[in-house]
């Protein structure tokens, strides 16, 4: 195909020149034949292509739900965090007096032993560990599968000094502060070679992890974890080694060491600047031999943790941290390992660009999907902002596009977010609304922040929250798979890191009210902490009818109707077996509209009470409450 494109295009460019020549109406009619042919041939090598990627199927079908395991539930006590086990990561103060933090205690409070140290309240947030480990999230998994999960992710579990755990000091064990007994752990851990796998040991960490995938499994879910492997942490003992050793340390090509000093300190590459974060070094393929080797090792312990080729004990695939920051080569040659061991990983990246950034990563040999921020940037554009907001044509325009980008197995495997741990919460992004556009992150992520003073932190109200339930109506009926963000679903709100990390709000526990700013000033209204059992009710009533609908999992999309006026937008999910019709009523007003339908039908509105809709003379009418929508099931031909 390639020698045949290269004498057309040449071919092309030399009736061009005669055309200038000529102006020939014959010529100018062969040369829009021809270029018909190479644009022709052009679709079918681009379908080739496409035809060619594959995503795992299950990845298409489940609803994902984020857990930032510090703060999701503190399952077991004996293994809280100590102040030693903050050295390492910012604001680096294990010197001031610290305790675990009262998990329902007012979050912009200063408590008693953080007075002390005469800081902020933006330092000492960094101090805080509320004690989350994977205990808690075992105790919580029925909770989830109640929910109606299908799979969960979680940011980074390796051993690491600070909350995020994205400085990992190993990527081989889970952080003893995560597992029974911390102590021990750390003391098997100092038995090891690190970067000789057969001196490797299972920790009781390790363990309770393993644990953790096999009832994750049983309860018919999956489970992928964070591969934060562009960099480590100050902890890393590979860098640590480099500080020790310097020029003589096995492990300087590791890192990005941009010079040496004569006084035994040297200056090194962090992420973005940050020197928390020693960055790994890269060539043309991407990271280097050695970080990559150890790598691969890891992949492979998590993945197959029996290592007799059944993969069923591991996780279920990865979310990549970053991945934009590492070269191309390195995720190729990564995946081929991923897939070998088993065939249906799910691979996901973090990757926060334009919708035609993600092309190359999305080609079938590197990643299944991508965190689906751009459908973030357009739900926000349509159904957040209300000044600013874009029309219901451009809406479904950008989202056309953003699915003509991709495969179309991939559009399906999309992880659809409204928010992250790197976001503001979606009930305060609507509260702050037209205030900063969320597609020009690197201009506004810190706008979003609870120290800026004209961000409001506050409680969203009624308005919120009736925003917030139609955008999920439209996210569980969309193409791609749905994204929960921990407390999300019992209406969490919060600013952007370190205020959308907050514990989760758990029906058990009594929460203190929010009383206080930021600056310590006590606030003349006080905002009620507890779950939103509206909000929660409502997401496990979308979540199961998406479970329900293989129609909505997999189904086709078709756009049926679109008036900018009305601010209404219908569309259709469809397979061979079923066909369901999506309203979706943007404006404050009651809406009543008419669709021609193929024949007599009776569908069920399966949002709405199970209301029977009946059609006449081939019409469906229906009326939409505002700011609401409606699921519409047909149920037999008349």
């Amino acid at each position: 195909m390639e020698w045949l494109n290269t004498i057309i295009n040449s071919t092309l460019r030399i009736i061009n020149k005669i055309l200038k020549l000529f102006e020939s109406i014959s010529l100018k009619f062969l040369f829009l034949i021809i270029s018909l042919f190479v644009d022709t041939l052009s679709q079918q090598d681009s379908q080739s292509l496409y035809e060619k990627v594959i995503t795992p199927e299950w990845s298409k079908r489940v609803v994902w739900y984020q857990i930032f395991p510090e703060r999701f539930y503190n399952g077991d006590t004996t293994n809280d965090p100590t102040l030693n086990s903050l050295e390492g990561s910012y604001p680096h103060d294990t010197k001031s007096e610290w305790q675990i933090h009262p998990w329902t205690s007012d979050w912009y409070e200063l408590q008693p032993y953080e007075k002390k140290n005469g800081k902020n309240i933006w330092f000492n947030i960094q101090r805080r560990r509320y004690g989350g480990d994977i205990q808690g999230i075992i105790d919580k998994l029925d909770y989830l599968k109640d929910l109606g999960i299908g799979a969960i992710y979680l940011n980074p579990v390796f051993e690491a000094p600070s909350s995020h755990k994205y400085d990992g000091a190993t990527y081989h064990h889970i952080d003893p502060h995560f597992g029974p007994n911390p102590d021990l752990d750390k003391k098997l851990i100092q038995s090891e070679i690190p970067d000789d796998p057969s001196t490797w040991v299972w920790t009781s960490a390790d363990k309770l992890f393993l644990k953790l995938i096999k009832e994750v499994h049983h309860r018919g879910m999956k489970i992928i974890i964070d591969g934060v492997f562009n960099h480590m942490g100050l902890n890393s003992w590979a860098f640590r080694d480099v500080i020790k050793n310097q020029q003589k340390s096995k492990f300087k090509d590791w890192f990005n060491i941009k010079s040496w000093k004569s006084d035994g300190n040297f200056d090194y590459e962090g992420w973005f600047g940050v020197r928390e974060l020693p960055e790994f070094k890269e060539d043309d393929n991407g990271i280097v031999e050695g970080p990559k080797e150890y790598i691969f090792n890891i992949t492979k312990r998590w993945m197959d943790p029996n290592g007799d080729g059944n993969p069923e004990d591991g996780i279920d695939g990865w979310r990549l941290d970053v991945a934009f920051c590492v070269k191309h080569q390195f995720w190729k040659d990564w995946r081929k390992l991923v897939k070998s061991i088993n065939p249906e990983a799910f691979l996901t990246a973090e990757i926060v660009d334009t919708p035609e950034a993600n092309i190359d990563y999305l080609k079938g040999d590197e990643f299944d999907a991508v965190m689906n921020y751009n459908f973030l940037f357009s739900t926000a554009e349509y159904f957040i902002d209300d000044k600013t907001k874009i029309p219901a044509s451009k809406f479904i325009e950008d989202l056309n596009y953003l699915r003509g980008l991709y495969p179309e197995q991939i559009s399906y495997s999309m992880q659809n977010l409204f928010g992250s741990h790197d976001t503001q919460r979606v009930l305060s992004h609507i509260k702050n609304r037209d205030k900063y556009k969320i597609r020009n992150w690197g201009q506004t992520f810190e706008k979003w922040k609870a120290i800026n003073p004209e961000y409001d932190f506050s409680k969203p109200g009624k308005y919120e929250k009736d925003i917030f339930k139609l955008m999920l109506i439209f996210q569980m009926t969309y193409v791609g798979a749905p994204y929960v963000y921990y407390g999300d679903e019992v209406g969490m709100w919060g600013a952007n890191d370190p205020c959308c990390r907050k514990p989760m709000i758990w029906k058990e526990f009594n929460y203190q009210n929010e009383s206080f700013t930021p600056n310590q000033i006590r606030r003349e209204e006080e905002d009620i902490v507890e779950p939103d059992f509206e909000i929660f009710n409502h997401y496990k009533k979308l979540i199961s009818i998406r479970n329900n609908n293989e129609a909505l999992q997999i189904g086709k999309f078709q756009t049926i109707l679109v008036d900018d006026k009305r601010d209404l937008i219908i569309f259709k999910r469809y397979d061979d077996k079923n066909e369901i019709i999506i309203f979706i009523n943007r404006s404050s007003e009651n809406q009543v509209v008419e669709i021609n339908v193929e024949h007599n039908e009776i569908y069920i509105d399966l949002l709405n009470e199970e209301k029977i809709i009946q059609t006449e003379n081939r019409r469906l009418s229906m009326s939409v409450e505002p700011l609401w929508g409606a699921i519409l099931l047909k149920s037999y031909y008349k």
